[in-house]
């Protein structure tokens, strides 16, 4: 796959992760998952790069590009900008010299927090937004049950691929 992940981590996306993948590692695994589980997994075999964009940054940058964007002024854990509507997706190998997904931002605070009340490491809950991104990058969405539990089994198949439980199943 010529798969292209161009990675931005603030500080407090600790990068000094010795022994554990780095959050480019982390974010490329991530979107292959994703990207597999998907309606398009001929993006995989694309000789053309297909590119996506990820911030890791704080909750001030997230809640400012949710205000304006999403008109919600808070922080959320992850957002997607999608470059590329899903009609041309399924023209990815001809359409253009590059695909250009788009671009997911996550928030350390929000995510570090969920990870917590989840009890799971921030690693798994970062995998699981950066899937979650990736395939509304593909033009997955949640807007109706649906559409939610056709998302929630695709993200729940990918996170199994790099052997990561499925965060909706409620620990006994």
């Amino acid at each position: 796959m010529m798969l292209e992940i161009a990675v931005d981590a603030d500080e407090e996306w600790d990068s000094s992760r010795e022994g554990l993948l780095t959050w480019e590692q982390l974010a490329r695994n991530a979107a292959e998952a994703a990207i597999a589980e998907s309606a398009f997994p001929q993006l995989a075999t694309t000789e053309r790069p297909v590119e996506i964009s990820v911030r890791l940054t704080g909750d001030e940058e997230v809640q400012a590009l949710n205000s304006r964007w999403r008109g919600k002024d808070q922080p959320t854990n992850v957002l997607s900008f999608p470059l590329i509507d899903q009609p041309n997706l399924h023209q990815a190998n001809i359409s253009s010299p590059e695909v250009l997904l788009g671009d997911i931002v996550l928030a350390r605070g929000v995510c570090e927090n969920e990870a917590a009340e989840k009890r799971v490491p921030i690693e798994h809950h970062a995998a699981h937004l950066l899937i979650h991104g990736t395939l509304h990058l593909l033009g997955y969405d949640h807007h109706d049950d649906a559409h939610a539990a056709d998302m929630e089994a695709r993200e729940v198949r990918a996170l199994e691929r790099l052997g990561i439980a499925n965060p909706y199943e409620v620990a006994a």
